[in-house]
């Protein structure tokens, strides 16, 4: 059986609604918390690797030295051009493991907001949002595009939220997996990060029941679309 690798930053920034298309298509999926478990081996035999969010920064390296580890383990996998999918902190950590800087955006964005699609984009793994472009967005920092790679998508408040390297490496600075049942968890784990931002829980929490159905289902596309594409 194929395998899935999910190495997560926080155990509540999980799959998500990727885990049941990644399921149908015949994965075997295993999730390790990267402080805590042994997932160095796994992550480098993977088929598919997905390295998930977190509320630290990429460039955290002096407090938490594995995010040199994961770096370089992404390093070797766009090398050989093996299947990545880089997710908020994941993704910031894929673009530096491809050359490219990740620094503060600016401004704190956190919240449910449109994507703007680039011509890439729409023929992309994120073609499902042509029509629906409303995904969440949860970050400080962001990333230059790597040398070579396509930027798929932009918004308001942040240009690179995502970009590809050929078909089987992708990055996402938003959450496309996020917003269904799970999403308290969020809210519970980034209750201090959402106070200091002012943010009011409750509407996000709402946002998030309002929305949930449809991100599942654009969830479903995008990991069919980017499957289906491989170049294996």
């Amino acid at each position: 059986m194929k395998k899935v690798v999910a190495l997560r930053h926080v155990p509540f920034e999980d799959l998500g609604a990727f885990d049941p298309p990644l399921r149908a298509a015949g994965f075997e999926i295993a999730s390790f918390d990267v402080g805590l478990d042994d997932w160095r081996d796994a992550a480098q035999s993977a088929d598919v690797l997905i390295v998930l969010g977190g509320p630290i920064s990429a460039n955290d390296d002096a407090t938490f030295p594995f995010l040199g580890v994961e770096r370089a383990l992404l390093d070797a996998r766009i090398a050989n051009d093996r299947p990545t999918i880089g997710v908020g902190l994941g993704a910031q950590i894929l673009a530096q493991a491809a050359g490219a800087r990740v620094y503060p955006n600016g401004r704190r964005e956190i919240g449910f907001a449109d994507l703007a699609l680039t011509d890439a984009g729409r023929s992309s793994c994120l073609a499902p949002f042509v029509e629906n472009p409303a995904t969440l967005h949860w970050h400080n920092d962001t990333f230059d595009v790597p040398e070579g790679a396509a930027l798929l998508a932009s918004t308001a408040l942040c240009r690179n939220q995502a970009f590809s390297l050929g078909p089987n490496i992708v990055a996402f600075q938003f959450f496309p997996e996020a917003g269904g049942p799970g999403f308290e968890r969020w809210l519970i784990g980034h209750v201090y990060e959402l106070a200091a931002a002012e943010i009011d829980v409750a509407a996000l929490r709402a946002d998030a029941i309002r929305l949930g159905p449809e991100l599942a289902r654009k969830a479903h596309g995008v990991m069919t679309i980017w499957l289906d594409g491989l170049r294996l």
